[in-house]
């Protein structure tokens, strides 16, 4: 019997040393295998110093009242600062809503637009579009929209889409009436209307 316990007492001691150089054997071959890590990615100081002037912002909203109480919301894909004009932020994917008080709506849309914070006036630039509630459709080169008196005016010839027919116009001004019951619009500067009577 004292043989047998000393045998077991050389396979505890034996197993005290060999089980954890197994174990170490295991952690070296994993750190072995392991991939090397991934190289970091090669950007140039130049690109990091753009990255850090591109100061732009995601999906920005504005709102606000007008003097005749109409409510202004803007939307955008994305609004940057621009460098040379500080109170100016450009912005790319102009939406613009604004909502009467007479209960009418005018939406515009365009790719690409501007807002002066100075002069509180937004610039829809290059083609916009620009939809009523009730039923007009309009596409124009430029628009321009004073966010404190709701004022909005085309820069340029304008296509006309309207329930009663189509209209060619040199400029269409959106502007509050006298009563203070809402926007009217106003066509000037060779207005050419095609009527469509309803059928």
């Amino acid at each position: 019997m004292a043989g047998a316990d000393n045998l077991h007492s050389q396979l505890v001691g034996w197993s005290k040393i060999i089980l954890p150089m197994i174990a170490l054997g295991l952690l070296s071959t994993l750190f072995l295998l392991a991939r090397a890590p991934a190289e970091p990615p090669d950007i140039s100081f130049a690109e990091i110093e753009a990255m850090a002037r591109d100061q732009r912002i995601t999906a920005p909203r504005f709102s606000g009242v007008t003097d005749d109480g109409s409510v202004i919301s803007i939307a955008a894909r994305s609004a940057q600062p621009d460098i040379n004009r500080p109170d100016t932020v450009s912005i790319r994917d102009l939406s613009l809503q604004m909502d009467n008080a007479d209960g009418s709506r005018i939406d515009i849309t365009a790719i690409r637009g501007e807002i002066d914070g100075r002069t509180r006036v937004a610039r829809f630039l290059g083609l916009a579009r620009l939809e009523t509630s009730s039923g007009y459709q309009m596409e124009t080169n430029g628009l321009i929209a004073e966010l404190d008196s709701g004022l909005v005016t085309s820069d340029g010839l304008l296509e006309i889409r309207a329930p009663f027919g189509e209209l060619t116009a040199g400029q269409v001004t959106f502007l509050v009436s006298e009563e203070n019951t809402g926007q009217q619009m106003l066509f000037t500067e060779g207005v050419r209307l095609i009527y469509r009577p309803q059928g």
